[in-house]
């Protein structure tokens, strides 16, 4: 590990504010007032909103999708222009063969130097990078690639529990060790989007100690491999009704996604520091 140890920093995801009832000072002053570090914002980009972010004294970072080579050109230009920090990126649906696979990646990984804007491409439904064994397959072939990790995803969607955990992380170390971003949701086996109630008792519940243990991961080897010069994004990404991830019944939404996400924010931040704990403990062994 080099010197020194690196940063959280919290970035409230724009289109989780969707549907939400918007505060009278607006949404830019209750993030900045609620303790988050910044905004992610969503493509196409509002320059307004950005400008409003950093003014508030927040930082910026942004999203996309590449679904063709001149995608990626596009959004790191644009995200050069206005001062973003990064983007995360859906890239492709999934049904590229390999030839096309590696042209989007190719063209996300120049546009990423060419600009010195990161990408980091995400772990996701319907894209490149929806399942475990084509993902490891991508970073054997384009080692250079940086993740943003939504766990939820895979952990859901390719039922992580069944088989064992364990194992299914141990394979993903190579993607594991490439994460720099991660956006936070926690699900269970059967749904990828739950309320896990506050703090206090989140911990007890069996798929959030699953999640814990993939985060921990990510957390060490983030800790491990870079000092204090570095800082690991986190965005919680808790999204509405309306597309079918917050759960409802009798046309009532379930959960406080505003409260949630600060949960989910306060969690990730704990076991960051827990990691960034043990890394220092073994760096002075």
């Amino acid at each position: 590990m080099r010197g020194g140890l690196s940063r959280f920093a919290s970035y409230m995801h724009w289109l989780a504010l969707d549907g939400l009832v918007e505060p009278a000072g607006g949404w830019i002053r209750a993030i900045r007032d609620a303790g988050y570090d910044g905004v992610q914002f969503i493509e196409p980009l509002d320059p307004t909103l950005v400008e409003a972010a950093l003014a508030a004294g927040l930082r910026v970072c942004g999203s996309g999708r590449v679904n063709a080579v001149e995608d990626a050109e596009r959004l790191a230009g644009e995200a050069w222009r206005h001062g973003l920090e990064c983007l995360t990126l859906h890239v492709g649906w999934g049904i590229e063969d390999d030839d096309e696979a590696a042209r989007l990646l190719g063209a996300i990984l120049d546009a990423s130097i060419r600009h010195d804007v990161p990408l980091f491409v995400e772990t996701h439904r319907a894209t490149l990078f929806q399942d475990i064994w084509r993902s490891v397959g991508f970073v054997q072939r384009f080692p250079d690639l940086r993740f943003n990790a939504d766990f939820s995803h895979w952990y859901t969607g390719l039922e992580f529990v069944y088989g064992g955990l364990d194992r299914k992380l141990a394979f993903i170390a190579p993607i594991v060790d490439r994460v720099e971003f991660m956006h936070g949701r926690i699900g269970d086996p059967g749904c990828m989007q739950v309320d896990i109630g506050p703090v206090e008792t989140a911990q007890e519940l069996p798929f959030v100690q699953h999640f814990r243990t993939m985060c921990s991961a990510v957390f060490h080897s983030y800790h491990r491999r870079h000092g204090a010069d570095a800082t690991f994004r986190f965005a919680p990404e808790l999204l509405a009704p309306a597309i079918y991830y917050g759960r409802t019944l009798g046309g009532r939404e379930l959960s406080d996604r505003w409260s949630q996400s600060m949960v989910l924010t306060r969690l990730a931040r704990d076991w960051f520091e827990a990691n960034a704990v043990g890394e220092r403990q073994h760096a002075f062994a």
